[in-house]
């Protein structure tokens, strides 16, 4: 059983170019699973490890074996494994260095300072301490993911109010979208919202980081902590940011600290005359364009999705804010879908409600309809208890109207459910309204 970040390592390299045979050679896999990997669309379904292996307390041995040689071959790191105790096979330790070998590669790869265009990326969490307004008298900081190009200093940054895996996989697409397409990779540091375990070269992405890379033909380099002179272009862009775009700025949303960023940046940022690149960086970056690759015609969908449950008053709970739900559904579980800007709301797979997302701590978002809903239904509730309630007077004669029976010549007689005809009879001269009487 393959695992996503196979899935998407060999969806990468097939998207450079690479023949199915010289992947299979370098990911040391068969042809079929190479051609079984590339026929699936979609990322195989992650399944977490049952519990601990023999080879963890050996991980930290082996990175720094492939440190020294990230080449070196698995029976000579097992020999030396074999030397201090380690009592596993050869078949989990090669397929622990089939996930971290391409982290030692890579950051082999790009030990360096000049980059040809459209190779490499830098990507960073940037705290700009600004605090925006999200209704209600209520405020929230504001993040940006900060993504550079380093060949031509031409960047981009999309926002949000936190920085959660979810966050990540949005503002990585809107980062794409505005740099006009995908680098070969990008350097990032040890973030939670990027890494699942590990550190550095034995890090382990979130196979939802792992999947949207693998859609996009991105390989992802993970650096060692403490290192960031590693990705030291996107460090220079946040400060760049700290100090030209933010003073004396004022915002009055997340959609307008956004709007303004990207303005500043297309008539600022990339108008001024970069002394590294040598030239102005919105022209280093028209030429750098050239060399990034397109972003697929239908992007991932990266919306979160979720369960809930409803509480007894209709509603459900998405992060600390409430959301209305028609009545009805109180202890029923709802599949959610969760974006920067919306919250969707399925019963068995059909929409029941829509919400614009709030960001107001320990908000209450009520629709109009629910609103009146839950209303009649409370009032309903209230007059069973207290007992006011109306039961109209039920007219019987309409029962002899319907049989065109006269209550004049209506035959007495008794009632007898068993009897032959299985009907009911009526004394003489009694309607059917004194018979019920």
């Amino acid at each position: 059983m393959y695992s996503v970040h196979d899935w998407a390592e060999v969806h990468r390299l097939h998207r450079e170019g690479l023949p199915q045979a010289g992947i299979a050679r370098r990911l040391k896999m068969s042809r079929n699973t190479v051609s079984r990997l590339l026929k699936l669309s979609d990322p195989p379904a992650y399944a977490r490890a049952a519990g601990p292996s023999m080879l963890d307390p050996y991980k930290d041995e082996i990175a720094a074996m492939l440190g020294s040689d990230p080449k070196v071959a698995s029976t000579v790191i097992l020999e030396h494994l074999r030397r201090r105790g380690y009592p596993g096979g050869r078949t989990i330790l090669k397929d622990h260095l089939g996930e971290v070998r391409p982290q030692f590669l890579a950051a082999r790869a790009f030990q360096r300072t000049s980059y040809l265009p459209g190779e490499l990326s830098h990507g960073d969490w940037w705290h700009t301490g600004q605090h925006i307004p999200v209704g209600k008298g209520a405020t929230r900081e504001a993040f940006g993911w900060v993504m550079t190009l380093p060949h031509s200093a031409a960047h981009a940054v999309v926002y949000s109010f936190s920085m959660t895996m979810a966050d990540l996989l949005a503002a990585l697409l809107r980062c794409f979208e505005r740099l006009g397409g995908v680098p070969e990779a990008i350097a990032v540091d040890n973030d939670s919202s990027i890494v699942a375990t590990g550190k550095g070269r034995t890090a382990v992405l979130h196979p939802e980081v792992a999947a949207l890379t693998g859609h996009l033909g991105l390989k992802v380099i993970v650096l060692e902590p403490g290192k960031p002179e590693s990705k030291g272009q996107v460090e220079r862009t946040n400060g760049y940011l700290e100090t030209s775009f933010l003073p004396l700025r004022t915002f009055a949303s997340l959609a307008d600290l956004q709007a303004q960023s990207d303005h500043w940046t297309t008539e600022v940022a990339y108008r001024r005359h970069h002394r590294r690149v040598g030239a102005r960086v919105g022209e280093a970056w028209m030429v750098e364009k050239g060399y990034l690759q397109a972003l697929p015609d239908l992007l991932p969908d990266v919306d979160r999705r979720t369960e809930v449950r409803v509480t007894k008053d209709g509603f459900i709970r998405v992060g600390n804010v409430d959301y209305s739900v028609p009545p009805g559904l109180s202890g029923r579980r709802l599949g959610v879908r969760i974006s920067p800007a919306e919250v969707i709301v399925h019963l068995e797979g059909k929409e029941i409600a829509r919400h614009a997302r709030s960001y107001v701590p320990a908000d209450v978002v009520l629709a109009p309809a629910h609103a009146r809903a839950l209303r009649l239904a409370r009032k309903a509730r209230s007059r069973l208890r207290g007992g006011d309630v109306e039961v109209p007077v039920v007219d019987l004669g309409r029962y002899d109207r319907a049989f065109g029976i006269s209550p004049a010549r209506v035959v007495d007689q008794d009632v007898d459910p068993a009897s032959e005809n299985g009907s009911w009879g009526f004394s003489e001269g009694r309607s059917v309204e004194e018979v019920a009487r």
